[in-house]
């Protein structure tokens, strides 16, 4: 038998654990960008916290994912039109990711745990690619339409790119084929996700 305190500081060094694989991954995926951004190689780690651990743990992860992108300079683009907001919509993006993965996976866990991993693996990229999108439509949208009209030459790139108007530029610009890609990984990876999950579970289980 476990003790509480002895439960508490596994799952300590296990988070330990997942938010340097994150830190790791994320600069990894620096070095090999896909145009206009870098791929985010670090849902997997966050699937497996929020599942393991706790929702909350999940949503740490992600905010650390976060942070990297931000201390990385893959943010840039975004940090030189507004701070604040990028700020606050790459921060939100990756901890709102890890916090419903957490919680999709405990709503089918006790139902199924192979279903919840898969689930919590497909929700994942997809709440962090909509909370940017939607964080673009509502903080930015007034930079965003101007890069894509006439009405400031100075920073009509987009419009000289072949982006004629805001959803373009932001489904074809921005997320690009990166949230297929992201997808795939971790609709590929979900096997072994649901291996590293119930093995956890299990072992957790005959702990306590």
């Amino acid at each position: 038998m476990k003790t509480a305190n002895q439960l508490n500081t596994r799952k300590l060094v296990l988070l330990g654990l997942l938010t340097a694989i994150v830190v790791v991954l994320q600069a990894l995926a620096t070095a090999l960008p896909i145009y206009p951004f870098t791929l985010t190689l670090t849902l997997v780690p966050m699937v497996i916290g929020a599942a393991l651990i706790s929702p909350l743990a999940g949503g740490w992860l992600g905010l650390v994912f976060g942070l990297v992108v931000l201390i990385s300079g893959n943010a840039n683009l975004f940090l030189a039109v507004s701070p604040l907001a990028t700020i606050v919509i790459v921060l939100v993006k990756g901890a709102g990711a890890g916090l419903a993965s957490g919680y999709v996976y405990r709503l089918f866990a006790k139902k199924n745990r192979t279903v919840a991993t898969i689930a919590s693996a497909v929700v994942c990229p997809i709440v962090n690619t909509g909370i940017f999108t939607l964080g673009c439509y509502a903080l930015l949208m007034p930079t965003l339409t101007e890069w894509t009209t006439n009405t400031n030459p100075d920073v009509g790139w987009a419009l000289d790119a072949g982006f004629s108007n805001v959803t373009t530029l932001i489904f074809i610009g921005f997320i690009g084929i990166n949230f297929f890609i992201e997808l795939a990984i971790n609709i590929v990876l979900s096997p072994t996700i649901v291996r590293l999950v119930q093995y956890g579970q299990d072992k957790k289980a005959t702990q306590q």
